[in-house]
């Protein structure tokens, strides 16, 4: 009887980490959540809890939005753009594959960064992992009405910031090869006919490796500064590669020359490149040093 605690939660884990990263954009910071809520789970009085997957819920966006609000603090401070630390997985077109694309793209997670802390949990909540409202109060504790308003405004919010177009997985794919070996010789014709004309650049170095300082936004400038990236590369290349999925779409890991990793996806629509994030910051990628070559 000991053990059925235990083996409720882990049937939960996977899930509760969805929301905890979902909420957080932190891998690392998710799973140390989600053991915060077992060490709860572990001594909570399990016979009064009739929906355990409630009750996980609301403990672990609790501990979630405890964390956001010093977050939002510190990512006011945060040198250039902020991307989250990326998910890695096998290249996979199926059609989960395709689902998480939707669910845990960069585009998504950066919308999610423009809303306050209640209303980014009220629509993770109820939009995405299907929670009435009156689970959503009690896991916010708002009232239904309040809850209802959040999600409302987040939804109109996220909507706005989503791309409207969706591509095949092959599409996508065939695309992101190309302008991969593009960006890394720095052929700046092929680059323009890839990237629609108010492409943006996300570029996250932390402070702690080079990066833009800024979005560069249009197909001109995103040309030029790819050029000059590889001009300035020698040997130009990465050390190595490896083909992934980042946070559901089709990308690469790297090791670049200066020997540290680095994690390059894009959003693709109408044939275009939409958005390119590459995240260089070594604190966003020290949790996929077991995909990484050895030495």
């Amino acid at each position: 009887m000991a053990e059925q605690p235990a083996h409720q939660f882990d049937q939960w884990r996977r899930y509760l980490t969805g929301v905890a990263y979902r909420m957080l954009g932190s891998v690392t910071e998710a799973e140390d959540v989600v053991q915060d809520a077992y060490l709860r789970w572990h001594d909570a009085d399990h016979l009064s809890v009739t929906d355990v997957r409630a009750y996980l819920t609301t403990v672990t966006s609790r501990l979630c939005l405890d964390r956001l609000r010093s977050a939002h603090r510190q990512r006011e401070s945060y040198v250039g753009p902020w991307l989250p630390e990326p998910l890695l997985e096998v290249p996979d077109t199926s059609a989960d594959a395709e689902a998480l694309a939707s669910d845990v793209s960069f585009a998504l997670m950066l919308a999610l960064e423009r809303l306050s802390p209640l209303e980014r949990a009220a629509f993770l909540l109820h939009d995405v992992f299907g929670l009435d409202f009156g689970q959503v109060a009690v896991s916010l504790n708002r009232s239904e009405a309040s809850c209802r308003q959040l999600a409302s405004r987040a939804r109109k919010r996220v909507q706005a910031d989503r791309p409207r177009y969706q591509v095949t997985a092959g599409e996508h794919s065939q695309l992101s090869d190309r302008f991969f070996d593009a960006a890394r010789s720095g052929d700046v014709s092929t680059l323009k006919t890839l990237l629609s004309e108010n492409a943006t650049l996300h570029t996250d170095g932390g402070g702690k490796r080079i990066a833009a300082l800024r979005v560069i936004t249009g197909a001109d400038k995103i040309s030029r500064f790819l050029e000059g990236v590889a001009r300035k590369s020698t040997p130009s290349g990465p050390r190595w590669v490896s083909p992934v999925l980042v946070n559901g779409l089709p990308g690469w890991l790297t090791i670049e020359q200066d020997g540290l990793p680095q994690v390059m996806t894009l959003d693709v629509a109408e044939g275009r490149v939409q958005a390119l994030y590459i995240v260089r910051n070594p604190d966003k990628l020290r949790h996929l040093a077991d995909q990484l070559p050895e030495g």
